[in-house]
């Protein structure tokens, strides 16, 4: 099976992306979420909290599984996608896109260069 995995997205081994523009926005991976079956519920932190990388945020719920979200990197949240708390199946339907789980503004940008290439994401995923 195939999976989509950006050209313009890090990845963390346990499946989140980040993707960097103005703040580094988050979610986790087509994979992941194919993985987990339909999302029914997604708990994230609150606006101007402080993240840490490699540190536990939040937590995805399926029909299948209850999994935590892990920061891909470090700063402060700056939005979240509050739609997911009516639509959480958004997680499943464009995990890219509309389901992205939340912003942030970087602490330290060096921080990209310890997560997964593209290329070295779909090793993992193969």
């Amino acid at each position: 099976m195939s999976f989509d995995v950006p050209d313009d997205c890090r990845y963390l081994d346990s499946h989140e992306w980040v993707r960097q523009a103005d703040d580094a926005t988050i979610g986790i991976s087509d994979f992941a979420q194919d993985e987990l079956g339909d999302v029914v519920f997604v708990e994230l932190p609150d606006e101007g909290e402080e993240l840490t990388a490699g540190e536990e945020f939040g937590v995805v719920e399926s029909i299948k599984a209850v999994s935590d979200i892990y920061a891909p990197v470090s700063g402060t949240v700056t939005a979240v996608n509050d739609a997911l708390f009516d639509e959480p199946e958004l997680v499943n339907d464009d995990p890219y896109g509309d389901g992205w789980l939340l912003e942030l503004e970087l602490a330290d940008e060096s921080e990209l260069d310890d997560l997964l290439s593209p290329d070295e994401y779909r090793d993992q995923i193969a």
